[in-house]
């Protein structure tokens, strides 16, 4: 058997850096990341005919009559893990699950987004993505006590989060995933730090990775990082911005135009995907915000991007065109501003991607640049304005999403209907339940 360069190198890896273990990940409907282990022994096999698990256990995966599945590793997202000891090491690597006849599983949101990537292959373009994923650190699990009282890009005398962040970026570089900026976010103890783009495949890895990074090393110092969306209801809350741009086969981007009658440097293409966005957002906020509490964040005056809009400097719109600098004809993409860290990358980046090549095919014009501040505007001054905003709770973007032709075709039969499902249960479980907040008002006066 002639293995390929990427499988020779991962078993030579193996060997060589005394990998005990690998560990093989891949996400369920929800983002949650899943894994088991497997020896160096039963490498070659995983390659060849993939290793057996029960698809039964894994949210939004298969009935229980239906629950034979096969991992196969991709060898080339192999990784050592850098907080497990280098004696006897631990390695991962992501996988794509398919079913015993060896067919891609509709159920795996890897899958999902590869078919995205196709049809934009198809089209003549490659998708590039650089997300900005926010967090807390808290004290615990239980509490949100902050670790640090400072703010935005703030330089605070060095703390434990100073070096806890520090441990992070180093971790992150170890394992192959550059890391461009980081810094300190607006509220107390929330930080950001931002990847350096790369393909959606490669970048929706790197998001999973990402996130198990930052709470392993937050742990190893004694403290808990948090992605939820709206921990703290007075604090700005967690965003995942995405910034993203298509390019050509021949490795133009084909968001430029330097001839762009209207001044903003943006081809067809980029105007198209643009408005594709903007169309289609309401039906996808429930894939990209997809928890009850991702609308406690999803709310004006928290500098949230609930108005659907564009705009290049205005950063309550929803995309942002980050301003062009000549000779950096290659740096030309948007910014999708709703999202939050908490969502499932790979299905995130499948239906933004989705949203704007349906703009594209559907030759869609992009509408005026929104100037004005829509923070400082009332309800009524946007509506005259026409502007609508995102859907403003969970119930509300499941009834978009549901309804919605082309979120079923980007998601698939399988995972847009069970996606429907799960969160219609969430949310009736949170619309019975009695809050803390609802006691201290009502209880004493009704």
């Amino acid at each position: 058997m002639e293995l390929s360069p990427e499988k020779d190198y991962v078993l030579k890896s193996i060997q060589s850096n005394d990998i005990h273990f690998i560990r093989f990940w891949f996400t369920d409907v929800l983002g949650s990341l899943k894994s088991f282990a497997v020896t160096p022994s039963e490498i070659d096999g995983a390659f060849e005919e993939g290793m057996g698990f029960d698809g039964s256990s894994i949210e939004g995966f298969s009935r229980i009559q239906e629950s034979d599945m096969l991992a196969f590793p991709d060898a080339s997202t192999f990784q050592a893990l850098p907080w497990r000891p280098k004696e006897n090491g631990v390695a991962r690597m992501f996988c794509d699950v398919r079913t015993p006849d060896g067919e891609p599983f509709e159920g795996d949101p890897r899958h999902a987004l590869k078919r995205m990537l196709k049809k934009a292959s198809d089209m003549g373009f490659t998708m590039n993505v650089g997300p900005e994923l926010e967090f807390f650190y808290f004290s615990d699990p239980t509490s949100t006590t902050p670790l640090d009282n400072g703010g935005y890009f703030d330089l605070t005398p060095l703390d434990l989060a100073s070096d806890i962040r520090r441990d992070t970026v180093l971790s992150l570089e170890n394992m192959g995933i550059p890391v461009e900026y980081s810094h300190h976010e607006v509220a107390p103890s929330q930080h950001e730090i931002d990847l350096r783009y790369d393909d959606a495949l490669s970048m929706a890895d790197a998001v999973m990775t990402y996130r198990l990074v930052v709470k392993e090393v937050a742990m190893q110092h004694g403290v808990y990082a948090s992605f939820m969306p709206k921990p703290i209801s007075v604090q700005n809350g967690n965003g995942m911005h995405v910034h993203q741009s298509l390019f050509t086969d021949t490795g133009e981007n084909a968001f430029f135009d330097a001839s762009d009658p209207q001044g903003y440097n943006l081809s067809f293409v980029a105007k198209s995907y643009i408005a594709g966005i903007l169309k289609y957002a309401p039906e996808f906020t429930a894939v990209t915000n997809q928890f009850v509490n991702s609308y406690k964040r999803l709310v004006p005056g928290f500098e949230a991007p609930v108005y659907i809009t564009w705009a290049r400097r205005n950063r309550s719109a929803l995309v942002r065109v980050p301003l062009y600098k000549p000779g950096k004809e290659l740096a030309t993409r948007i910014e999708v501003r709703s999202p939050d860290p908490a969502c499932n990358p790979y299905l995130a980046f499948a239906v933004m991607l989705g949203a704007g090549l349906a703009g594209i095919e559907e030759k869609l014009t992009l509408p005026a640049e929104f100037t004005a501040n829509a923070f400082e505007l009332s309800s009524e001054e946007l509506v005259a304005q026409g502007v609508s905003t995102l859907p403003d709770d969970l119930g509300s973007a499941i009834d978009l999403l549901e309804g919605s032709k082309l979120m079923h075709e980007i998601l698939g039969p399988h995972i847009h209907s069970y996606f429907v499902r799960n969160k219609r249960a969430e949310w009736a479980a949170y619309r019975s339940h009695v809050t803390d907040w609802e006691v201290d008002r009502y209880l004493a006066i009704l």
